[in-house]
């Protein structure tokens, strides 16, 4: 690949595109990412794609994908983004320098450099150490882990209610929440202790737990996802009534209604990222959010909604309809405008090689 700030990258290939999904957005989330300068990633499980928002560098709104089975936690930067899959954990790197773009427009190309296998934990989500090191929620296995040399995963944490390791989904612990590059929360539909237990404790049994003590922070709360550290507060996807908002002293604090289920949750100055999805059984059966969509004379979203923490309304959103009907997660990627990740089957990736500058041996 040459220095002349210009290089060749393949476009959104035809043979990634999902079912026809038909895509709105809000008048202004272009210019909206452009002054903020983020792009937004997020994935759908259902669908095997990890998605790339951007507000591109020509003016125009920018929505690539790439496909990865059962795409789900997404973390990263404008160097870098990890994602946690079916069976791997994937780490991609962007291939470009500073001021390098690709056909004429992509300001970052990350392509996957390693696949570390974990086998079919059920990984959600991840985070990042100080050192480096990956941590992801093993909610099969009900830990927190860090990927292993040898085996499959290396458990770190389990909530001290969780009696043994096994692969039987007891308490679907799911979201983990890091503070300076330490694992600080997780979030948990309940305290089962047995297979599948928290099914029958999805309205109110949701818990925060804190790591380094052990303590549950939050209890009573309906199947939270995504607990954050930002500003100081610790946030959380009330998943099962649709709100964000925040925890302080054992109780959640509601900032802002959204018409779905929520997981992903990030933020960016002084506005919130979260993915919505459709139900997947029809109804939110025993869920406060049925009554709420029920109240409010509303369908369910799938889709990517940007809220304000100042006032708690909807800045600005995108939204899918049709085939893609369930996201996961989201994260912020400053610095970025226009990015496109090469999915790991795809025909494109075969001949798309780039060389590390040359350290030659005298």
């Amino acid at each position: 690949m040459t220095d002349d700030r210009s290089a060749s990258a393949p476009a959104n290939p035809a043979s990634q595109t999902p079912p026809k999904t038909d895509i709105s957005f809000s008048g202004g989330l272009q210019g909206f990412l452009a002054a903020n300068k983020v792009s937004l990633a997020f994935t759908s499980y259902q669908t095997g794609m990890l998605y790339i928002l951007g507000p591109g560098t020509d003016g125009k709104l920018a929505l690539h994908q790439a496909q990865y089975p059962q795409a789900m936690g997404v973390v990263g930067d404008a160097h870098r983004i990890y994602l946690g899959t079916l069976t791997q954990i994937v780490r991609m790197e962007n291939v470009l320098s500073q001021g390098q773009v690709a056909n004429g427009k992509h300001d970052k190309v990350y392509v996957p450099r390693n696949f570390q296998t974990t086998g079919a934990v059920d990984v959600h989500e991840l985070g990042v150490q100080r050192d480096g090191r990956i941590l992801f929620i093993n909610t099969k296995y009900s830990c927190l882990c860090e990927l292993s040399l040898t085996h499959s995963f290396k458990p770190v944490w389990k909530p001290p209610f969780i009696s043994k390791l096994a692969p039987e989904d007891r308490c679907h612990l799911n979201g983990l929440a890091m503070v300076d590059g330490a694992p600080r929360y997780a979030s948990a539909a309940c305290r089962s202790d047995v297979v599948d237990g928290w099914r029958d404790r999805r309205a109110d049994g949701g818990i925060v737990i804190d790591i380094e003590t052990d303590e549950i922070v939050a209890s009573g709360l309906s199947m939270p996802h995504s607990p954050r550290w930002h500003d100081g507060k610790l946030w959380i996807a009330n998943s099962g009534s649709g709100e964000i908002g925040w925890i302080k002293d054992g109780a959640f604090h509601p900032l802002a209604f959204c018409p779905g289920f929520l997981r992903g949750l990030s933020f960016f100055g002084d506005h919130a990222a979260v993915t919505l999805s459709k139900p997947r059984y029809k109804r939110f059966e025993g869920l406060a959010l049925d009554a709420k969509l029920s109240d409010k004379d509303a369908d369910p979203w799938c889709g990517v909604q940007i809220i304000s923490l100042q006032s708690g309304s909807v800045a600005h959103w995108i939204r899918f309809d049709g085939a893609i009907q369930e996201l996961f997660d989201v994260c912020v990627l400053p610095g970025v405008a226009d990015a496109i990740t090469l999915g790991p089957q795809s025909a494109e990736i075969q001949n798309f090689i780039t060389i590390e500058e040359p350290v030659w041996r005298r």
